[in-house]
């Protein structure tokens, strides 16, 4: 049996680190892209993988990764959006260009790559796309508007992509962390001291009552968040028949029972009650 190929962004660490290591393990080829390849120690030591700079916001990088990608093994048949990243303010404190910048990475990027592989895949007779979202595109959060805006947009860009190309044999789906330490602390553009003097305080007190949330949800879950799951989830995707839009973490999966159990303006209701901190009340 031929080995398959997948190709994935963001390498250079957290999620995406973590699922390189994760096929490799399983056996597949990897095409592990970053922006700075030339950083990396760990991944060039793997057989079997290859480590090339993609750098979702340039589009001759993009093409080029694709290139080398299916020279050295022959396709792509499984692509990871991994690369992005997030940011905590208000919208107000986010600059026009802070935003363009988050949408050109979290949202442009993933088109971008999937534009470049689409047609491999086509060629090929199929294919599987996974996007790596997160619970912020199922829900708006204080200081994470910018953020869950884009998000939202790669779960309806999946949900779309994966209509259009049931026919062709390509399968899209989405994956979306909860808070897991990679992903809530790391690569994000905190714009906090940004804004008035009436907003920054309260973004401040808003930041440290959404911290201590995501701890206590994890906290009663009796397991800490290992990012490990992430990489799981994302292979499983690849190698097995899940749905299109697919959660890991246990506060992610808690969030979504409580979505599924009420009406959205109810689950709304009592998101915003748990996010407002009581002095703010």
């Amino acid at each position: 049996m031929n080995t398959k190929t997948v190709l994935i962004t963001g390498c250079s660490s957290g999620f995406g680190r973590l699922t390189a290591k994760k096929f490799q393990q399983e056996g597949w080829n990897i095409v592990a892209t970053m922006r700075s390849p030339e950083k990396e120690t760990e991944l060039t030591q793997l057989d079997n993988v290859l480590v090339t700079r993609l750098d979702v916001t340039d589009q001759d990088s993009v093409q080029e990764a694709v290139t080398q990608g299916i020279k050295k093994f022959g396709a792509i048949d499984v692509l990871v959006n991994n690369a992005g990243y997030g940011g905590h303010a208000y919208l107000e404190q986010f600059t026009e260009e802070q935003i363009y910048a988050m949408f050109e990475t979290n949202v442009f990027g993933v088109m971008r790559v999937c534009r470049a592989v689409l047609p491999h895949m086509r060629q090929q007779k199929g294919g599987t796309i996974i996007n790596v979202t997160s619970m912020a595109g199922y829900l708006g959060l204080s200081l994470g508007t910018t953020y869950s805006a884009s998000k939202f947009a790669v779960e309806g860009l999946t949900e779309g992509m994966a209509l259009e190309y049931r026919p062709f044999n390509i399968k899209v789906k989405a994956v979306a962390p909860g808070a897991f330490g990679t992903n809530f602390t790391a690569a994000t553009d905190n714009s906090l001291e940004n804004g008035d003097d009436e907003l920054k305080p309260y973004a401040q007190q808003m930041t440290a009552h959404f911290t201590a949330l995501v701890e206590q949800m994890q906290k009663q879950s009796g397991k800490d968040a290992d990012p490990q799951e992430v990489a799981d989830k994302i292979y499983e995707c690849a190698t097995t028949e899940t749905p299109i839009h697919n959660v890991v973490g246990a506060d992610a999966e808690m969030l979504m029972g409580m979505m599924n159990s009420m009406s959205r303006q109810d689950f709304i209701n009592q998101i915003g009650v748990m996010l407002t901190p009581k002095e703010a009340d």
